[in-house]
């Protein structure tokens, strides 16, 4: 796969570099842009073969919230059976690793995780990136992570984990430092199975019986932000490794193409921070919340509508000042010199990790001129859909 694919050349100072469920979990870690989830009961599989499902690098089939418990046996055999199709079609040759999405499964529970984990085959697993583990707590998280370590064990592979934080204990003040302890010691030891870690802004929203409008974002929920700011405090630190994903946008989008065409005559993060109206509330609250996601330090973002995955995926490019400052960063020995652009000081020091995060999102999402770069990959993509 290859983010921001459908986009011309010209757009990119430097091109995005493919990947597939194979690649390096340095890389791949970073690499899941939009992930969109879908009920598992779902056909994805002829989307996938004949290139019709657009812009999507990840996907996370639910056997959770988005299943009724009553079609859950009914969405685990289509799920068996999306896979089998797929990997008899990779067997064959008519679709290359490179061409499949990375695709994820979100368990129900742990028990629910290790009986269906009894169905998969060596076959299977050779088109399956690994598991979603919802309600992920500190009295849980071992049981999924050693499970899916035999997993691996058993079938010779690398299926990896994404746990959720969603919890009460997360979300309530007076556990959450414990919680989070506790569940980030155990996370340590099995860092090389955990691809990236999720949140539930949505679950944590309903502990205090409140919803962000259309007009705001999770970050103007206070509890709700006060809980992801820990999170990151104990996940988001570069010596842990760990990458941690964006909370969900709920609201789907209407767009207008030609909308689009206004964009291009406006500095895109300007308007989004006074709130100059771009497209639609739906298109701008997302966008607000992707730029708010990436200044606090999550990469990528939950996503339940398609159309999301054009914006999330270029907000994820880098611009050329910020790689050409990373560049320089981490590859001067130390102190303090001018920016490229002498508008700013880079620290060598306390800038080295902030450089290599951006490295790491250039590999994966490309490196455009500069922010109204973003409007343009947009367009093409809304073009495209």
């Amino acid at each position: 796969m290859r983010h921001n694919d459908f986009a011309q050349s010209g757009l990119f100072h430097i091109e995005p570099k493919p990947f597939n469920r194979h690649s390096p979990i340095d890389q791949l870690r970073y690499c899941l842009g939009g992930t969109l989830y879908m009920p598992s009961t779902r056909t994805v599989v002829d989307r996938i073969l004949d290139g019709s499902f657009q812009h999507i690098c990840s996907l996370v089939m639910d056997f959770e919230d988005a299943l009724r418990k009553e079609d859950l046996s009914r969405g685990e055999n289509n799920v068996i059976g999306q896979l089998d199709k797929l990997s008899s079609e990779l067997s064959a040759g008519n679709i290359s690793d490179d061409k499949i999405p990375l695709i994820f499964l979100r368990a129900r529970s742990y028990e629910q995780f290790k009986s269906f984990s009894g169905r998969l085959t060596p076959e299977l697993t050779n088109v399956l990136t690994g598991f979603v583990f919802p309600k992920f707590y500190s009295d849980n998280a071992r049981d999924y992570l050693e499970h899916l370590s035999e997993l691996n064990t058993r079938f010779d592979t690398t299926l990896y984990g994404m746990p959720i934080l969603e919890g009460k204990t997360i979300a309530f003040k007076e556990t959450r430092v414990e919680e989070l302890a506790a569940l980030l010691k155990i996370c340590r030891n099995y860092r090389q199975l955990i691809l990236n870690i999720r949140v539930g802004g949505t679950d944590f929203s309903s502990f205090f019986g409140v919803r962000r409008s259309i007009s705001s974002s999770i970050y103007d929920i206070l509890p709700v932000s006060d809980a992801l700011t820990d999170i990151l405090n104990f996940f988001g630190r570069s010596e842990e490794g760990f990458v941690v994903s964006g909370p969900v946008w709920e609201y789907f989008l209407a767009y207008k193409k030609d909308d689009l065409e206004q964009v291009m005559a406006d500095h895109l993060h300007q308007a989004l921070r006074t709130r100059h109206p771009i497209l639609n509330d739906a298109i701008d609250g997302l966008l607000r919340e992707v730029m708010l996601d990436k200044a606090n330090g999550f990469i990528g973002k939950t996503v339940i509508h398609p159309s999301h995955l054009t914006y999330v995926n270029a907000m994820q490019a880098v611009t050329r000042e910020e790689y050409e400052d990373a560049r320089q960063i981490l590859n001067t020995t130390g102190g303090v010199i001018k920016s490229v652009k002498s508008n700013k000081m880079n620290e060598i020091n306390p800038h080295r990790n902030w450089a290599k995060r951006i490295l790491h999102l250039a590999d994966a999402y490309g490196v455009v001129e500069d922010e109204k770069t973003y409007a343009q990959i947009f367009r093409a993509g809304v073009h495209q859909t």
